[in-house]
């Protein structure tokens, strides 16, 4: 089955999580939906690429959440034998100086228009490894600092060491954020000068042959969100992997920093959005940074009616999304509404079944769905209780929840647990229900069965943020911070709205807070609310507006023709 993969060259896809399909754990959010939505495009565009990811076999976990909003997580467990066929080769990386086995599955990715696209899951549940070996690859994002490390040197040094043992044939490599950048260091073992050719204080590697060979994507606009080992840590269980000198120069001198190492060993860098890419600029100075703005899969994206009302009056938009771009002259507006309500419905059954509640279909829904950490800001909108329950009197709303945090992250799980408190607080008020276990099925119900997508990141920590993409799809306006890609996507008015301004990055957290809230609060009272409730044919044309001027650019195929354009082909 490998053999139709091997032929002709392809790029090599690196990430630590990928979104393969719902029933399949290996991703925790967004980054592991892009990576699948990248894979979806390549596979429908026919690009030829192979990923490589770990098979995490315990998935990420599943959420519980008691009465009070605490979260308490269990394995999410899956075979991979039941998706996936083993891989006829195993190589060894040395980990605490001892062979760590890694081989793996093939699980193929499978394009609606017919596109494969292989994806090889690391496994060393081998037994040729000792206990703790067998469990490295089995938990996402899981364990201390070694666990994660030694993830990495499998993800990287084994992944890249598989693919040779394979026969595939690569022209570059793609480090989707900075999990697999230790890849780099085996091809600079790979292009290692003869010690008999070097001059005393050359650099023992080829560096620029490698850089030729390497792009790194930055998901991450701080510098506290990286990547980073002890190098006491990195050397017990790297030893001399590569001459320490060499090392310290690419990765940093106190300490192993894996973004420094992919930007220092990739000839193309980019940020996930225009303004992202400003931000990794300031981050890296001396470092040029790209941006290609993430998209997402119209396929995956968009619901079942909305899907049938582009197929009846855009056929082909699935492989041409531009073509959305006359949605907004060429749909007519009941039959957009129509759809809409369809999506909607739906969203009020999985309600109905989860948590009981009966949600009134003729009022607008907000949607907020994200990981649960700070800087997100799930509780913005509840700044200030007394000021929202007034404007809900005035013109009705309703808000459905959803999201996980990790489960070491303590702020976020007292996010959650807050959260509660202010669905109790406002009983009788406004209707809020807060979906638990938030995954891939309840994300496409939420984009599209919401009448209003929210988001509210804390400026400028949101690199791209794609669930507000995913809206447009769906028809469903955004009511977001300007930040990530929604100050390339905002149309005030048009696609949606902004809160706040683009300028005001810098203010303090507090300042930051107050003012945001306040222009969410004047935005939904003066603007939104009242235009939904009292001006259907404006609603509508909005919805529209989303759908011609985001949908129609914020797809990942958009995306992948611009990678394929700027990166992969020069």
């Amino acid at each position: 089955m490998l053999r139709e993969y091997i032929r002709n060259e392809r790029i090599a896809y690196f990430s630590m999580e990928i979104a393969l399909q719902n029933n399949i754990p290996t991703y925790s959010g967004g980054l592991g939906v892009l990576a699948g939505d990248t894979l979806r495009s390549a596979a429908d565009l026919e690009m030829p690429m192979v990923a490589v990811t770990l098979v995490s076999r315990l998935g990420y976990f599943r959420q519980t959440l008691d009465d009070q909003g605490s979260q308490s997580e269990s394995p999410d467990a899956w075979t991979p034998e039941k998706y996936a066929r083993p891989l006829p080769a195993k190589v060894a990386v040395t980990i605490e100086e001892r062979s760590v086995w890694v081989s793996g599955w093939l699980y193929v990715l499978e394009s609606y228009l017919g596109g494969r696209q292989p994806v090889l899951l690391l496994d060393t549940d081998l037994d040729e490894n000792i206990a703790e070996d067998r469990q490295i690859t089995d938990r996402l994002y899981g364990g201390d600092a070694a666990y994660r490390l030694k993830q990495e040197i499998v993800l990287g040094v084994g992944g890249a060491r598989l693919l040779h043992a394979l026969d595939f044939n690569i022209r570059q490599y793609h480090l989707n954020e900075g999990h697999s950048a230790l890849l780099t260091l085996e091809l600079l073992r790979r292009h290692a000068y003869p010690a008999d050719d070097l001059r005393p204080g050359e650099a023992p590697y080829d560096i620029p042959a490698v850089r030729e060979l390497c792009n790194f994507t930055t998901h991450t606009p701080v510098e506290a969100g990286q990547d980073r080992f002890p190098y006491e840590l990195v050397h017990r269980l790297l030893d001399d992997f590569i001459d320490n000198k060499t090392l310290l120069s690419l990765a940093g001198r106190d300490e192993l920093n894996l973004t420094r190492l992919a930007m220092n060993m990739s000839d193309y860098v980019n940020g996930v959005a225009k303004r992202h890419a400003e931000v990794s600029r300031r981050m890296f100075p001396g470092y040029r940074v790209r941006a290609i703005t993430n998209g997402v899969h119209p396929h995956t994206w968009a619901s079942i009616p909305f899907r049938k009302l582009y197929d009846a009056h855009l056929p082909g938009w699935c492989h041409e999304p531009e073509q959305l771009v006359r949605a907004d002259c060429c749909i007519p507006k009941q039959q957009v509404w129509q759809a809409h309500v369809e999506a909607k419905t739906e969203l009020l059954t999985l309600v109905k079944e989860r948590c009981g509640i009966a949600l009134n279909a003729t009022i607008p829904i907000l949607g907020f769905a994200r990981r649960m950490t700070a800087y997100k800001r799930p509780d913005l909108l509840f700044y200030d209780i007394e000021r929202l329950r007034t404007i809900a009197r005035q013109r009705p709303f309703q808000i459905v929840l959803a999201g996980k945090a990790h489960p070491r992250d303590e702020p976020g799980k007292a996010l959650i647990r807050q959260l509660y408190k202010h669905i109790e607080q406002l009983a009788g008020d406004i209707p809020i229900v807060f979906l638990p276990d938030y995954d891939m099925d309840i994300a496409l119900k939420l984009v599209s069965g919401a009448d209003i997508w929210l988001n509210t990141p804390l400026k400028p920590f949101e690199a791209s943020g794609t669930s507000g993409m995913k809206a447009a799809f769906n028809g469903v306006p955004n009511l977001s911070v300007l930040d990530g890609w929604w100050v390339e996507g905002c149309i005030e008015g048009v696609t949606g709205w902004a809160i706040g301004d683009s300028c005001d990055d810098g203010e303090s957290c507090d300042i930051a807070n107050e003012n945001d809230a306040d222009a969410l609060y004047a935005k939904l009272e003066e603007i939104v609310l009242p235009l939904y409730h009292d001006d259907r044919d404006g609603w509508i044309a909005v919805m529209q507006g989303a759908i011609s001027k985001n949908a129609s650019i914020f797809n990942s195929h958009h995306m992948m023709r611009r990678y394929a354009s700027d990166a992969y082909i020069r």
